[in-house]
């Protein structure tokens, strides 16, 4: 019999792992060059007033009523003051609420506790901090740091699955926003089967967003009305 057709089982299994422990290992590397692109971008206060321009035209465009979003690390852009100011701007009679994520076990979803620009925080895992005995809450609209990126929605993360976890444990799904800077996005990322894209992708420059037409998705580019 043809060799080429008749492989053995336990051969076809170790290429399958090489290949995805390859995969792994290459992620790991882009991930280290993203991560050092955005610890010594230039001119970052600009680009973080652009982002948050951007980022409040969003939301204000999205109207949601719950915003889960980050406390920023390894000089993520810092989102507190846009949804600060979202907060302090909702309309009369209008409630307004925003959450930051908890990590209550390894490879378990995000739990979301209510903060605002007083809430009292405390270290949590990772020694990221947290909200300090505030109640849980399930947001409409999230906001997902990404340390890269590409124009379909789809996102590199820090390797923990936190997010993808979250995001398939949601019913209903909510809305989903990528932050980055330019200097992140990635011409192409395999996706794998955990993998959801998010709605857009935020940067300082321009909102991708990923519109359905048909079967098709296709991005919003700069310039384009929303």
């Amino acid at each position: 019999m043809n060799s080429s057709i008749a492989r053995d089982p336990a051969q076809s299994a170790a290429q399958t792992s090489r290949n995805a422990a390859d995969a792994t290992t290459a992620k790991a590397q882009l991930r280290r060059v993203l991560l050092d692109a955005r610890s010594t971008l230039n001119a970052r206060p600009a680009r973080d007033g652009a982002l948050a321009v951007r980022l409040a035209d969003e939301l204000a465009r999205r109207a949601p009523r719950c915003i889960g979003f980050y406390w920023p690390i390894q000089h993520e852009f810092d989102a507190r003051a846009v949804i600060s100011a979202w907060l302090s701007a909702a309309p009369a009679g209008t409630l307004r609420l925003a959450a930051l994520p908890v990590v209550t076990a390894p490879a378990t979803p995000l739990v979301f506790h209510r903060w605002s620009p007083d809430t009292p925080m405390t270290q949590g895992r990772y020694r990221i901090p947290v909200p300090q005995d505030t109640e849980v809450l399930v947001p409409d609209l999230l906001l997902v740091p990404c340390v890269g990126f590409t124009r379909n929605g789809l996102r590199l993360g820090y390797g923990g699955g936190f997010y993808d976890r979250t995001l398939h444990s949601m019913t209903p799904a909510p809305q989903t926003l990528g932050i980055a800077y330019d200097a992140l996005e990635i011409d192409h990322l395999d996706a794998e089967a955990h993998d959801l894209a998010l709605d857009a992708i935020v940067t300082e420059s321009a909102t991708f967003a990923r519109v359905l037409t048909g079967a098709t998705d296709t991005t919003v580019t700069p310039g384009h009305p929303r």
